[in-house]
């Protein structure tokens, strides 16, 4: 049986995957904490460079070894329980633990607010943590993306929240014990955790059923099953709030305009005008975003003038949107959809964003189960893009699968202009020798593909030298 973690600053933790979005934070919080951070992963990042530059102890690549003298061990979801480190540490009777394991160990004390959900979850944790910190409450975070406003994907605060990006694979967000929940989303995923949509669904009710009956849920109403939970506790008078756009909600957002690079709309708060938001990033699902977190911020004493305020200053979270250059009429946008329903969303947002231009979008798909399960969903997702390139599927924590390939998809895929790029080199070339301006190269993915658009602007800029 696992022992219950202890931690107490100056210990020695030891992170295996220190470099992924989910446990380079955690790594972040303990280290301002006062640990002693060591942390390895197959190759480095910015995420493990900053720690490294902040003070902890980073290796590329696995060894027996490096678990030597941690007095615990924090794994990704992603390794399996016969890796070296874990069984090296194991041997030295050095305990283990995964995220589920020791959140709440981590958040003990602080007021704890959950924000998950199958899309969104990224963007509305940093939009919270934003308002709160604009509002001088200082508070702790964890996010799974670095935020522009702060280059950080982590900190220790003075104040007494604690904003966590609650995270449902691996059932990781069953370790919280949060106050304050948020459900933006609930759809499909994760098929090589989930194997049915009933498993996700109960997931999330026992997320729900984390709260305390005078816990506060949130709850996206335009969302049918998300929703479900909404109405769940109202039925029994606990405290929920709920906010949409297309259905009758707590908080609503009205009089909806796109102005160029940003978007202005009206917000009612039980029926009464409460005043107007501006924001600098686009999407119908960021005007979503944002009203979760101002009922956050209005639960927390937060005025709806300082929230507004707040928001207008909002600049994003890396690989959300995340414009990487624009040269001579030709933008390169990075985004981390990798679900179909996200994909329609970011094309949408990209659409709206730049009407007069032509949209490419460069898709790689996320590991051989989830593409398998979604395959129908995926094609019919790229509808509105003008054309559309598909990398070939990036494995993440899985094993290569030949019988799911990304040629195939294309073969099935309805569009007047399809094309495989079985390399990244395949993609920047066809972006050099068809892309003109004015043009928008979208590239969505959750895993490695970003780096075509770093290639492709090099060369792009050298051609127009």
């Amino acid at each position: 049986m696992k022992q219950a973690i202890q931690l107490i600053p100056g210990q020695h933790v030891h992170f295996i995957g220190i470099g992924g979005s989910g446990l380079s934070p955690i790594a972040r919080v303990l280290l301002l904490q006062g640990y002693h951070i060591s942390g390895s992963d197959l190759r480095s990042n910015a995420e493990s460079d900053a720690l490294k530059r902040d003070g902890a102890t980073i290796y590329t690549g696995h060894d027996a070894a490096y678990v030597n003298g941690a007095e615990c061990i924090i794994a990704t979801s992603a390794v399996a329980d016969d890796h070296i480190e874990i069984l090296s540490a194991q041997a030295q009777g050095i305990p283990v633990y995964r995220r589920f394991d020791i959140m709440s160990a981590i958040m003990e004390g602080y007021t704890g607010i959950a924000i998950a959900g199958t899309h969104g979850k990224t963007t509305t944790t940093s939009m919270t943590v934003h308002l709160l910190t604009e509002s001088a409450q200082d508070p702790t975070y964890i996010v799974g993306g670095v935020m522009a406003n702060t280059g950080k994907n982590a900190d220790v605060g003075d104040g007494r929240t604690f904003i966590i990006e609650a995270d449902e694979y691996g059932n990781m967000f069953h370790g919280l014990r949060p106050e304050i929940e948020v459900i933006t989303s609930i759809e499909f995923d994760h098929p090589d955790f989930f194997k049915k949509p009933h498993d996700l669904l109960e997931s999330f009710r026992h997320f729900v059923g984390l709260l305390p009956d005078e816990g506060f849920l949130i709850v996206c109403a335009d969302d049918p099953t998300a929703q479900i939970f909404a109405r769940n506790r109202q039925v029994v008078n606990l405290p929920t709030a709920t906010y949409g756009i297309d259905n009758s909600a707590t908080w609503q957002a009205t009089n909806i305009r796109y102005q160029g690079s940003k978007i202005k709309y009206d917000v009612l708060y039980k029926g009464a005008s409460q005043g107007t938001v501006t924001l600098q990033v686009v999407g119908k699902h960021n005007i979503l975003n944002s009203l979760a977190a101002l009922i956050v911020a209005h639960h927390e004493g937060v005025s709806f003038r300082d929230a507004a305020q707040a928001l207008s200053t909002f600049r994003g979270t890396s690989r959300r949107f995340d414009i990487r250059e624009d040269v001579d009429g030709i933008v390169v946008i990075d985004d981390y959809a990798h679900h179909p329903t996200a994909i329609r969303t970011t094309i949408d947002a990209a659409r709206k964003r730049y009407p007069e231009r032509e949209l490419w979008v460069i898709w790689q798909p996320h590991t051989y189960s989830r593409t398998q399960q979604l395959w129908d969903d995926y094609l019919r997702a790229f509808g509105d893009a003008h054309h559309v390139i598909v990398t070939d599927i990036y494995a993440a924590r899985e094993i290569h699968n030949p019988d799911i390939r990304a040629e195939n998809f294309i073969g099935e895929l309805d569009h007047h202009s399809k094309l495989h790029a079985p390399s990244f080199s395949n993609a920047v070339d066809i972006l050099i020798e068809e892309v003109h301006a004015p043009a928008v190269v979208l590239i969505l993915s959750a895993g490695d593909a970003p780096q075509i658009g770093i290639d492709y602007l090099r060369q792009l800029k050298v051609k127009q030298s």
